[in-house]
């Protein structure tokens, strides 16, 4: 589980260094390109983070399908090496264009926390698998907490730190240090995984289909149609999906309030302002799903968990832009809100998926990935919807300005929440730690 919390760890390194610094980044970029318009340049901001989901929408599943067949290690290790080579190059980026390729092509490599779920069910007991979920999604936290920071420290290096990095090269590429720190922990993970993470799945409990891998690309929809089909786990992806949608709604429109001039609304905060924030939001993730999961999952539903989850993530992300530069200090209530929403949801989703999806006698890894692939299509839909909303409504005023982004986000969770306050299973009561 060490190594496989590292991978995990690296992997939403890669995901949330970017974070405080990718709409500052774009910004220039777009700038420099002459699109000066606030509403234009911002959308750009949504159009890079989609990209990145765009291509784990389209990897994700032919990933699942390798790892039911090859098994899980490959996969995992892949995608480390993806990680090691585009964020390179992301960092190097002097064009919108070079950008969202490089975006893409990580996506494409990353596609993979699906295998570490399916990694999880392939070694854990019933009523060990919540705990060991909740693990995983304390390497979610960690990396929320962990990548953040560090993207906002080490973005502009010859204005923060100066000297051997006070010159042309890192004024040129002032984004780059962050990405080649990613590239060195995707590196150093990589080399553990190669000689110290154990295959989960044995050869005889593989995948015997004779398909290509790459014609489950084309099966990703007609999966999604069946999954669509059973009752409990249809509910369970559909509620993630909306859960993401609304999520990924905050990840770009997050920093461009924050960064937005006090006279316009915002805060007026620098990246490394923004990376203590998603510090401070990684650090909540940590404790609820390292240290709180496994007691409350002994005393408290699955489900009822994951209700509650949802309603405090949903009312964070909604309150967010009601702080005013004055009293700045209130949008960690929401942080704190979303931060502790999140991190029971994830854990408990997942764990409830996991068992009705063994009840059922599924494929974990084609399960999760049909998750997971429809979970990048929510991250497409988020970052797209919300640009489209923000460049919209940015300079408005009333119900129709930058308010509203946050309030559509709000949406999506209070559809997800009635969903699961309809859930109910024949076995709802397998569906607890150990069936209890």
């Amino acid at each position: 589980m060490g190594i496989l919390f590292l991978v995990v760890l690296v992997d939403m390194l890669g995901l949330t260094l970017v974070i405080p610094f990718l709409t500052y980044f774009v910004q220039d970029l777009a700038t420099a390109e002459g699109i000066v318009d606030t509403g234009s340049r911002d959308f750009w901001v949504g159009m890079v983070i989609a990209t990145y989901s765009l291509a784990q929408f389209i990897s994700t599943p032919i990933l699942g399908a390798i790892s039911d067949r090859m098994g899980r290690r490959p996969v995992l290790m892949f995608g480390l090496a993806a990680n090691s080579v585009f964020f390179i190059v992301f960092g190097l980026s002097g064009s919108l264009a070079m950008a969202v390729i490089a975006r893409f092509l990580a996506g494409a490599g990353n596609g993979n926390i699906a295998v570490a779920k399916a990694y999880i069910g392939d070694i854990s007991e019933d009523e060990e698998v919540a705990g060991r979920m909740g693990m995983l999604g304390a390497a979610f936290g960690l990396g929320f907490m962990i990548g953040p920071f560090i993207g906002g420290v080490l973005s502009d290096p010859a204005t923060g730190f100066g000297g051997p990095f006070n010159n042309q090269f890192w004024m040129d590429y002032p984004y780059l240090l962050p990405c080649i720190f990613s590239s060195a922990m995707s590196s150093i993970a990589l080399l553990l995984a190669f000689f110290k993470l154990p295959e989960s799945l044995p050869p005889e409990s593989r995948s015997e289909s004779e398909k290509s891998p790459i014609t489950h690309l084309g099966e990703t929809f007609s999966r999604i149609t069946s999954v669509m089909r059973m009752p409990t786990i249809s509910s369970l992806v559909n509620v993630n999906f909306l859960f993401l949608i609304g999520f990924t709604m905050m990840h770009g429109t997050f920093i461009l309030f924050t960064s937005m001039d006090p006279e316009s609304g915002g805060l007026g905060w620098s990246e490394r302002d923004n990376g203590w924030a998603f510090a401070f939001v990684g650090l909540l993730g940590v404790i609820v799903q390292g240290g709180l999961i496994r007691p409350l999952t002994r005393r408290f539903s699955l489900r009822g968990m994951m209700i509650v989850g949802t309603a405090l993530t949903g009312l964070g992300i909604s309150s967010i832009p009601y702080a005013s530069s004055e009293v700045s200090w209130l949008i960690f209530g929401s942080c704190a809100g979303f931060a502790i929403g999140n991190g029971v949801f994830m854990p408990t989703q997942s764990s409830l998926l996991t068992f009705a999806t063994k009840d059922g006698g599924y494929e974990l890894g084609t399960i999760m990935g049909a998750q997971e692939g429809l979970g990048a299509l929510a991250r497409i839909i988020g970052p797209l919807l919300s640009a489209v909303i923000w460049s919209s409504t940015v300079e408005g005023a009333g119900l129709w300005s930058y308010h509203t982004c946050f309030r559509v986000s709000g949406l999506f969770f209070l559809a997800a929440l009635l969903l699961q306050l309809r859930l109910r299973a024949p076995g709802e009561g397998n569906l607890q730690p150990g069936g209890a």
